[in-house]
């Protein structure tokens, strides 16, 4: 009882002292991995880059303590970034203390979501996410993470689009105008060090060194040099008016959208109140402020790129500030200091009295110091109803993501898994993992193959990988500052171009066509809804789920005949010729409402088409399961097959089938002697009296003892 409740107890059955330095190594080595792969997916999700190191705290010592794997290695993945930056971008600005909050709160949810289906043994619901679904999915996730770097590869800005592709090809844009050519050689470097160490050592922690490297060549070529100025330091009267005009729009966005926040609250009121004409204005008053936001976003996104384009050049003053000119504008005699600055611009107003300019590569930055605050998510239910639906998502998508990884190793270490235990223990390491303000995780694959490969025989080791974490947290936060954002993106890529699986979607296309192309659709679909990627998803569930109706309501009814091989097989895939007087009929698949008139139909065809037929025998072995509409239509069959002077049979008939004929009476309807317990039986019983009187030479229905 104790194991059940506490699974780790388990580990410490013929654990000894090797063991645990095993672990102790494991566990450190996946750290090494885990720690710049969090900050660079915590980015990915939208978040600053310590919450990554937040999110690798607290989740991989509770999933491993409470799951049934021992190696799978738990933290933010690629993926389920992906999908919680999409699930909160309609609801906040990214990296807004609103946005955080958010974050925390969906991994809450997603945790008490995953707990629940765990604890009510509720394991099976993933399999509503099928191969095909998944496999596309995860294809074009895996395109959309890594082209969603790019901005920072090429060290651009720019402002995101209502479509994914439309982002990728403003930054395609920007990248002609502007690329910062050491931010895209710290890039590139990084994927060489990674790709080059996976090849020749893969036990070397290939993105430890990189991260490594490059955070020590930024910090002694200073490659982060961003400078305060005022808007006297840029004597261009034309680039101050557009930041004066920037910074209206920016106030003016801001002035509207508190006051359609405001009406939303009054909407909601009215609403309960019944206040028809009130609801009425409210949502007018709504629509005029929603478009004058849109026209505002427009133009200040027009105002942003013309401001992000600007290239200047800094020429030094004698009292050591810079003053600033467009590149090409330069005073003749004048010498610059050699950068090329560019104004920094978000979404907020820029200060007049403290323009950022930018004049060099974009790098992590402050990450404060020291463990987060514990608290509990603040649950806001207006919230709470909008992130649920994503929320259902993520547990489903990332639980099967940690099963399938789990399943994997544990098909090489002979353990056994429990997935509803799995459920508990991702559901309580994200739940707890909220308190400590992760934002949601999964299994990782990467790193629980660093974990199995450094010979984790315990979950210990992922205790170990949390304590690591707290140690960089409390110590060494300091030295990931000048960490480049472009090696993080690098990191990324480099980690997501083991999701990109082609051979998956031939795999299911052999396998089913229907399959091959519900893959597909849902690939295409989640790449042309994106970043509303739950689309996406939804589109191949609703596929997947509409084929196995289509197949439950119109299974398989064939002719059988006999093969050369005696055995009764499908006529028309094995061209075999059918007798005139006798129709064997298999229906595959079990009998209910949905498909019972398929049967009558398909039973009335043959009689139609076979003008000589003496009588039918249903063949049903096929048939597992039927219902009271199943029941009630083969005996109206009966009747209506009998009156047209064609007699008929069932053979084959299971125990569970048995009990729901004797119940209804249906042996006595049918009668005891119509029912067979094989084929065979069925045919010696009534060959003879099918033909009767009748010419019919050879036929292929011959009983196996007449034959023999």
């Amino acid at each position: 009882m104790l194991e059940k409740i506490f699974p780790f107890l388990g580990w410490f059955k013929n654990y000894n002292s090797g063991s645990f330095k095993t672990d102790l190594i494991a566990g450190l080595t996946v750290a090494l991995v885990l720690i710049p792969q969090s900050m660079a997916y915590a980015q990915l999700a939208g978040l600053p880059a310590y919450y990554g190191l937040y999110a690798a705290f607290l989740p991989p010592m509770l999933a491993s303590l409470f799951g049934s794997s021992r190696q799978l290695a738990t933290g933010p993945v690629a993926v389920v970034s992906l999908m919680t930056a999409a699930s909160l971008a309609p609801l906040a600005k990214a990296g807004s203390p609103g946005y955080i909050t958010y974050a925390v709160l969906l991994a809450l949810m997603v945790g008490a979501f995953q707990f629940s289906l765990g604890l009510l043994r509720l394991g099976l619901v993933v399999n509503f996410l099928s191969h095909p679904v998944v496999n596309g999915f995860t294809n074009a996730a895996a395109i959309i993470i890594a082209s969603s770097q790019l901005s920072k590869m090429f060290g651009v800005s720019v402002d995101e689009a209502t479509h994914h592709y439309e982002t990728i090809l403003r930054v395609i844009q920007a990248a002609i105008h502007y690329t910062h050519w050491p931010t895209f050689a710290m890039g590139v470097f990084a994927f060489a060090v990674m790709y080059a160490l996976r090849w020749f050592n893969p036990k070397i922690p290939n993105v430890l060194v990189a991260v490594v490297a490059t955070t020590l060549i930024s910090f002694l070529a200073g490659f982060e040099h961003n400078i305060s100025a005022t808007i006297y330091n840029i004597p261009d009267a034309s680039i101050c008016r557009r930041i004066s005009e920037f910074n209206k729009k920016a106030l003016e966005i801001e002035a509207l959208s508190k006051q359609r926040t405001d009406l939303y609250t009054d909407l909601s009121k009215v609403k309960e109140e019944q206040n028809i004409i009130a609801e009425l204005n409210a949502e007018h008053d709504l629509e005029v402020i929603s478009y004058k936001i849109d026209t505002l976003n427009e133009e200040s996104h027009n105002i942003r790129e013309d401001l992000r384009k600007i290239m200047f050049a800094a020429i030094p003053q004698p009292d050591g500030s810079l003053t600033f000119y467009i590149h090409g504008n330069i005073p003749p005699g004048e010498k610059t200091d050699g950068r090329i600055w560019r104004i920094k611009v978000g979404n907020n107003p820029i200060p007049e009295d403290k323009i950022t300019l930018i004049g060099g590569g974009a790098v992590v930055g402050v990450i404060p110091k020291g463990l987060p605050a514990f608290s509990v998510p603040k649950i806001d239910f207006k919230i709470f109803g909008q992130l649920f639906p994503y929320a259902v998502i993520i547990s489903l998508l990332g639980f099967m993501e940690a099963i399938s990884i789990a399943k994997a190793m544990a098909a090489k270490t002979g353990q056994r898994l429990d997935p509803n235990q799995e459920l508990i223990g991702q559901g309580l390491a994200n739940m707890i993992g909220a308190i400590g303000k992760s934002y949601p995780t999964s299994g990782s694959f990467s790193r629980s193959a660093v974990n199995l490969q450094a010979g984790a025989v315990s979950g210990l080791s992922s205790v170990f990988t949390s304590l690591t974490v707290v140690i960089a947290l409390l110590f060494f936060t300091p030295l990931l500052y000048h960490l480049p954002q472009s090696v993080l993106a690098a990191v990324i890529m480099m980690a997501v171009i083991g999701l990109i699986n082609v051979s998956g979607f031939i795999h299911a296309w052999e396998a089913q066509w229907y399959d091959g192309a519900i893959s597909i659709i849902t690939f295409i679909c989640t790449l042309a809804f994106a970043p509303h990627l739950d689309k996406g998803i939804m589109v191949g569930v609703v596929l997947s789920l509409s084929v196995f109706i289509y197949k439950r309501m119109r299974p398989s009814v064939v002719s059988l005949s006999r093969a050369e091989d005696q055995a009764l097989r499908c006529a028309r895939v094995h061209q075999l010729k059918e007798c005139k007087y006798i129709a064997m009929i298999r229906f595959d698949g079990p009998l209910f409402f949905a498909n019972a008139s398929y049967l009558e139909d398909k039973i009335m065809e043959i009689m139609q088409e076979k003008k000589e037929l003496k009588h039918i025998v249903i063949v049903s072995n096929g048939i597992n399961d039927i219902d009271a509409s199943g029941e009630e239509t083969l005996s109206l069959l009966v009747d209506r097959v009998r009156s047209a002077g064609v007699d008929i049979s069932l053979s084959g008939v299971n125990e569970a089938v048995m009990s729901v004929f004797k119940r209804t009476h249906f042996p006595e309807k049918i009668g005891e002697h119509h029912i067979f317990p094989t084929m065979e039986k069925a045919i010696e019983s009534i060959y003879e009296d099918a033909h009767r009187d009748k010419e019919e030479g050879l036929c292929p229905l011959v009983p196996v003892c007449v034959t023999a």
